[in-house]
């Protein structure tokens, strides 16, 4: 017996030596490849600077302040410079690296250091004349290069954690409703690198499936064992499953453990996708929800697909717009556009406009029609609609109806991308799920579009706008609006 457990700790403690060992290898191989990727591009932004500033523009000057080993020699001497400056920055702290936003922000940071560092070593030795527009041009093609070497390095990462490198293997504490739309977020994007083994939980028997082929491994009076003996880095907590006490206890037992990253979800993320800001008040960390789901460089980045994509559709299309109002106009009588109530962000109410494709009566048919109604409110969708025009069918399996809604575009109502619109009546139906709905514009195309369009449920309408929402990049926006031209264009599910 005695034999038994000693094979047992030993065991244990070859895989929680692997594990630290792997850990640490990749997090290496990351930090080192970053070295070298940032030392590339800051050699290249030096040069190009060179280039553009003495051989592009004016007459190149042969004086010695201008000559390229002059400025090699302040390259590399302030290359290593810029790498400490890029460390103090924590651009190689594993906890702030690949963090979007934030690491661009501290790149910018770490650039303007490193050239405000070569003006103060030009204002103390008075020999040492750098030009200031190389110094200019240096500072802005740093900026590019880094920024554009990490978004890339970014991308790679991401694709080779989808095929199982570098990816951390993560237990999730509560299999609650929040712990399983943890893991659902979790298992959807392999390209986060989290690896779930599982849930730990004390209400549920060990072994018991819970969501996505992860079962319970332990309970969590045992959960050190496994964690250990599973090769586990992180554990993330869904703080709706935990008591106050039993929190603390977690907290004692990894809170130090540096071999292991303790993350506590928000405890609002079933119903949450507008993320938070952490504000420190008399020493207490406090939370404060964004008010929309995306801010800053993204919702710029929106905003200008949006407008400038609206434009540009309304002049190409003008002619095509013009001849189909015509059509509907002789169609049948009745306004050529129509206009539907539905919530925008924030839960405002506004007219999406869309060209007539029913008769001028169509509510009175719905409600004079039972059985038409009660269809119809099972997914707001008729397959056989007869309130539905000759054009009005053209229009719809064409999608050409919702050309209007390019004038709500650049009214600032709606997105080219976007989840869903929705009306009033059917927010109920999405239930805490139109808490996320609403913090983003809808958009003449989304998911639902290219993922079978009217035919799909009702239910995979929601969820697709829920999983929109929660990832939404200007690459899923612009992958979303190329595949929906092909999807136009073959007539498929509208209807």
């Amino acid at each position: 017996m005695a034999t038994e457990q000693t094979l047992e700790l030993n065991t244990g403690a070859i895989v929680q030596t692997e594990r630290v060992t792997s850990t640490r290898t990749s997090w290496q191989i990351i930090i080192a490849s970053l070295l070298a990727i940032d030392a590339f591009a800051l050699v290249s932004a030096f040069a190009v600077a060179y280039l553009i500033r003495f051989k592009a523009g004016i007459p190149f000057l042969e004086t010695p302040q201008h000559r390229i080993d002059f400025y090699s020699s302040i390259a590399f001497g302030a290359i290593p410079v810029w790498i400490g400056i890029f460390a103090l920055h924590r651009l190689y702290d594993r906890h702030f690296v690949f963090t979007c936003f934030q690491e661009y922000t501290r790149v910018i940071n770490a650039c303007m250091a490193g050239m405000l560092t070569l003006v103060l070593m030009s204002f103390l030795d008075p020999t040492l004349l750098i030009s200031r527009g190389w110094l200019l041009l240096t500072c802005f093609l740093s900026i590019v290069f880094v920024g554009s070497c990490r978004f890339s390095a970014r991308r790679l990462l991401r694709q080779l954690r989808r095929r199982g490198l570098f990816v951390t293997p993560t237990v999730i504490i509560g299999a609650n409703e929040e712990g399983k739309a943890l893991a659902e977020q979790f298992l959807a994007d392999l390209g986060s690198g989290m690896r779930l083994i599982g849930f730990a939980d004390d209400t549920v028997t060990v072994g018991t499936p819970v969501f996505g082929g992860l079962q319970v491994i332990s309970n969590l009076a045992d959960l050190d064992a496994a964690v250990h003996q599973r090769g586990v880095q992180e554990i993330l907590i869904a703080m709706t499953s935990l008591s106050r006490d039993q929190l603390l206890d977690v907290y004692r037992t990894f809170g130090h453990d540096e071999d292991v990253e303790l993350r506590l979800s928000s405890g609002l993320f079933e119903i949450l996708t507008t993320g938070v800001r952490v504000h420190e008040v008399s020493c207490v960390p406090l939370m404060t929800p964004q008010r929309v789901r995306i801010t800053e460089i993204d919702s710029f980045l929106k905003m200008l697909l949006d407008y400038v994509g609206a434009v540009v559709a309304l002049i190409i299309f003008s002619p095509l717009i013009f001849f189909i109002g015509f059509l509907v106009k002789l169609d049948s009588p009745g306004p050529i556009l129509y206009r539907r109530r539905v919530l925008g962000r924030c839960g405002k109410p506004f007219d999406a406009l869309k060209f007539r494709t029913m008769v001028v009566n169509a509510d009175e048919v719905l409600a004079n029609d039972p059985e038409l109604r009660e269809a119809f409110e099972k997914g707001y969708k008729l397959k056989s609609d007869p309130r539905v025009t000759r054009v009005g069918r053209l229009l719809r399996r064409s999608s050409l109806d919702e050309l209007p809604q390019l004038i709500n575009v650049l009214r600032g109502e709606m997105s080219l991308v976007g989840p869903r619109m929705i009306t009033p009546e059917e927010a109920t139906r999405y239930g805490k799920w139109q808490l996320n709905l609403l913090t983003v514009k809808p958009g003449i195309t989304g998911p639902w579009q290219i993922n079978g369009r009217s035919e799909i449920p009702y239910e995979d309408r929601v969820r697709l706008s829920m999983h929109y929402i929660r990832n939404y990049s200007i690459w899923l926006d612009l992958g979303i609006l190329i595949r929906t031209i092909l999807v136009v264009v073959q007539g498929k599910g509208a209807y």
